[in-house]
């Protein structure tokens, strides 16, 4: 089913007699897999208002991000959370939509400095498992309609409501980036590096740690945004803040800083790969530690070292009770982004959490019929 219109959506919702499975793009299949009836909202796309002096997009849910994204950069503006495309890693096709970014929470190696997907959320139309068309929010950035729904549904997976038309509050695209790489270090040094340059005053806007590729070394990359003269006078700084950590190099080729942060967002290292992937959000002090109990298993280092994609090979031995595990000791939680689709993906939740997450669900879809289970938590280890 493929509604062209929010009332048709509406209809089709109100009238179902059983399970509903959302789907955007169909680029992120995540979460368990499911025999319930597909509902595409691809066809509710459009930008409908773009008003680049005051910062501000309303577009379709089935919008795709590229379109978005050729709109914003011809007035020299982009989405400031940095979304990241899961097709490489999942190995899926189809095209990412504004919908499905919004309904993941979708946030990229920018969030650092910028904040997530969520916080750049203006309003939202959708339709809740009632078939009720609700509206929350609105189309500036100063707006007070009491309950925050807006907040709400980002990162609620479709299991509330289904998303019609989303509001957003765009950026400036900077005029230069700044990568400054170093390659050779330990995780440990690595992470000490990036934290460091967190906790500086010189705006970072990318912080992450790689691992070796064949034949190659570890590599550890910091970026830098803004104007040339600042951009300069940044990454010196950094250098000279980080110099015993070794000689970090600038490079300030826009295609190749681009590439380098593409590289990083879309976790290509683990693309093509054999093996469960999972996603870990830790104390960045702590995510050396935690990988280092994990033997067998290979590391990317976002946002400084508070994400961690993990790589499991097969028969590497870390399964969910070892990863839970080493999370737990250290505080953080892991969700599994690749791999037995018959098993849950999301983290174990504390009983307060799970039951207000129960009573919402009850109050947006009293008959679980909007992609059921696919939110179940893991069971603690």
């Amino acid at each position: 089913m493929t509604p062209e219109t929010e009332e048709e959506l509406a209809g089709i919702i109100k009238g179902a007699d059983g399970p509903l499975r959302i789907e955007g793009g169909g680029t992120r299949p995540l979460g368990r897999s499911s025999n319930a009836a597909r509902l595409s909202t691809a066809r509710l796309r459009g930008i409908t208002l773009y008003e680049p002096g005051a910062l501000t997009l309303v577009a379709g849910a089935g919008t795709p991000l590229a379109e978005i994204a050729e709109a914003l950069a011809a007035e020299d503006q982009r989405l400031a959370f940095e979304p990241m495309d899961h097709r490489g890693l999942l190995g899926t096709e189809g095209v990412p939509t504004l919908g499905g970014v919004v309904a993941a929470n979708v946030s990229g190696p920018r969030r650092i400095q910028a904040g997530a997907a969520r916080d750049f959320l203006l309003g939202v139309r959708f339709v809740d498992g009632q078939g009720r068309i609700i509206r929350n929010g609105g189309r500036v950035m100063k707006n007070v309609t009491g309950y925050d729904l807006v907040k709400l549904m980002a990162g609620s997976y479709g299991t509330l409501g289904v998303l019609t038309e989303v509001a957003l509050k765009v950026l400036p695209a900077p005029r230069c980036t700044g990568v400054l790489r170093l390659e050779g270090l330990h995780d440990a040094d690595a992470i000490d590096a990036l934290c460091r340059a967190l906790g500086s005053p010189y705006e970072v806007t990318g912080a992450a740690h790689l691992p070796p590729n064949e034949g190659g070394a570890p590599v550890t990359l910091i970026r830098l945004e803004g104007s040339e003269a600042s951009v300069a006078y940044r990454a010196a700084e950094m250098q000279a803040l980080l110099a015993g950590f070794g000689a970090f190099t600038l490079d300030t080729d826009p295609e190749r800083c681009a590439a380098d942060w593409a590289h990083v967002r879309d976790v290509a290292p683990f693309q093509g790969r054999a093996g469960d992937v999972w996603r870990l959000s830790v104390t960045p002090s702590h995510a050396p530690a935690i990988v280092a109990d994990l033997p067998g298993t290979e590391a990317i280092y976002d946002w400084g070292g508070g994400l961690i994609w993990l790589l499991v090979p097969e028969g590497a031995g870390a399964g969910a009770p070892e990863i839970h595990a080493a999370v737990a000791t250290r505080g953080g939680h892991a969700m599994r982004i690749r791999g037995d689709r018959s098993r849950a993906m999301f983290p174990p939740l504390a009983a307060t959490v799970a039951a207000l997450q129960d009573g919402l669900r009850r109050k947006f879809d009293p008959r679980g019929i909007l992609n059921p289970g696919l939110m179940t938590p893991m069971e603690t280890p």
